[in-house]
Order: structure tokens, then C-alpha cells, then sequence
């Protein structure tokens, strides 16, 4: 590739993600502290970014690790995060991390999901949530979303799924678009087409809550994401682990005692 090419590249790319953030070039330039100018020069080819530059525009516009690697190859230069897979010797206390969050949030159902939201771990309250489910739903890969929203997954017993489905469907097509992955883009228009509506979260909520149906009683949930903030490999760094929060008293308590009950 020429370097005319590499530069075209590259800017296009740095465009296309201030663009997906909804950033002029000024504001970029404001948050960046790079003139207008420059930043102009550096989205039409006529300038070539240093590797870091590349490196503090892409974190300024809050650019996953594995598409940082992208910006850096384009520009000309050696990706900057490795990727391991979770399984591998090495990840070993990134798997420990993820167990000992996991299992800080007994006996209230939490789970790990990577970014194309399929499961890597979960614990032993998760099954509150998918009871009920189809099998072929919990085999392996399973996609959380697609278990949460299908009429033969979690959606029959979800009590306010049209609201649910509105904040997961939300959600989902944000990551699509700010990531451009195509099976998010693909998984999003699947579970579009799932039957349930959409509705809006009620007036003046701060939060949708996921309310479930559990035997005869109801189960209220408020879900909370953590994060690898700080994680400088890629795997690591696509790992979010969701729980799920009583949303009152009747809910912690009733958690408990099926805890208790286990």
C-alpha cells in the first residue's frame, strides 16, 4: 500500500468514528486540543497522524481497543493491544476476576458476556432469570439477548416486556453503530423482528426495570454493568458483566430465601 493510501485510510477511519460519535471537527479539536486545521488535514489524507496521535484522538473518541489496533495498522504502525483467548494460561486472572465479581453479587443473579453479548460465565442465581427457557436457547454459544427477548427464552415470564425490549433494543442499536460490528448490526435487526412492541420507560424513571415472573410470584430487578476500565488486552476489555439488583424489598427477600433454598 502507498503511503498516499495509508493516509487516506486512516483518515477516513478517524472520520468515520468522530462521525459515529456525532462529534463536529471542531468539537473533536476542542476536546483533543488540536487545531481544526490539523484534524482536517489529518481526515483528508493530506497529513499523516504519529502513532500518538493516532492513539489520543482514538481516546479522546473512546475507541475500543480492537478498533485502535485498526487506526494504528492503517496509519502504518504496529497494533498497540494484544488478544488472548479467555481460555489461554495467561488469562487466568482475568477468569479469576470476572468469578470473584460474579460471585460478590450473590444470590443476585449476574452474568459476563463478551461483546457480541454471548455468555462466558455466570452464577448459580443466573437461573432465576432462565427458567423455563428453551434448551436450544441455553446451548452453547448463548446469546443473552436473543435468550432474553425470544418467545421461547425468558420473554413470556418478563411482565413489562415491551418496556424491556424498548431498553434492550435501544442499547443494542447504539453499540451497533458506534462499533459498526456486522453481527450486531445483524443481531439487532433479528431480535427487532421478534414479536413483544416496544414502550417507553413510564414518565420520570430513571432506570427500566427487568419484572419477572417467578412461580407465582413477581421478581423486580434494577441491572447494573461493570467493566475492565483498565484492560490493555482486547478480550479483557470486551468482557461487561451485568447484574441484577432487587428493585425492592419483597424481591431481595424473596431472592434470599431461593438462595437459602438452593
Amino acid at each position: 500500500m502507498t503511503e498516499l493510501g495509508e493516509r487516506a485510510d486512516v483518515g477516513a477511519l478517524l472520520r468515520q468514528w468522530r462521525q459515529r460519535r456525532r462529534l463536529s471537527q471542531l468539537e473533536l479539536s476542542n476536546e483533543a486540543e488540536v487545531s481544526t486545521r490539523h484534524l482536517s488535514f489529518l481526515e483528508t489524507g493530506r497529513s499523516r497522524p504519529s502513532r500518538q496521535m493516532v492513539l489520543h484522538l482514538a481516546d479522546r473518541l473512546e475507541v475500543p481497543l480492537r478498533a485502535r489496533n485498526e487506526l494504528l495498522l492503517a496509519a502504518g504502525y504496529a497494533p498497540a493491544y494484544g488478544e488472548r483467548p479467555l481460555q489461554d494460561t495467561r488469562m487466568t486472572p482475568v477468569r479469576d476476576a470476572v468469578q470473584l465479581v460474579l460471585d460478590g453479587y450473590r444470590p443476585h443473579p449476574a452474568l459476563a458476556v463478551d461483546r457480541r453479548w454471548e455468555l462466558v460465565a455466570g452464577n448459580a442465581a443466573v437461573a432465576l432469570l432462565t427458567a423455563g427457557a428453551a434448551p436450544e436457547l441455553l446451548e452453547p454459544p448463548v446469546n443473552v439477548l436473543r435468550l432474553s427477548l425470544h418467545p421461547e427464552g425468558v420473554a413470556p415470564r418478563i411482565r413489562n416486556l415491551a418496556q424491556w425490549r424498548g431498553h434492550v433494543l435501544h442499547r443494542l442499536a447504539r453499540e451497533a453503530r458506534l462499533t459498526a460490528d456486522p453481527h450486531l448490526v445483524a443481531l439487532h435487526a433479528e431480535l427487532t423482528a421478534l414479536p413483544g412492541g416496544v414502550e417507553p420507560a413510564p414518565p420520570g424513571a430513571v432506570a427500566v426495570p427487568l419484572k419477572i415472573r417467578h412461580g407465582d410470584g413477581l421478581l423486580t430487578f434494577l441491572s447494573t454493568v461493570t467493566v475492565f476500565g483498565t484492560a490493555v488486552d482486547i478480550t479483557a476489555a470486551e468482557l461487561s458483566i451485568e447484574a441484577f439488583l432487587p428493585a425492592d424489598a419483597a424481591t431481595a427477600a424473596a431472592v434470599r430465601a431461593l438462595d437459602d433454598a438452593r
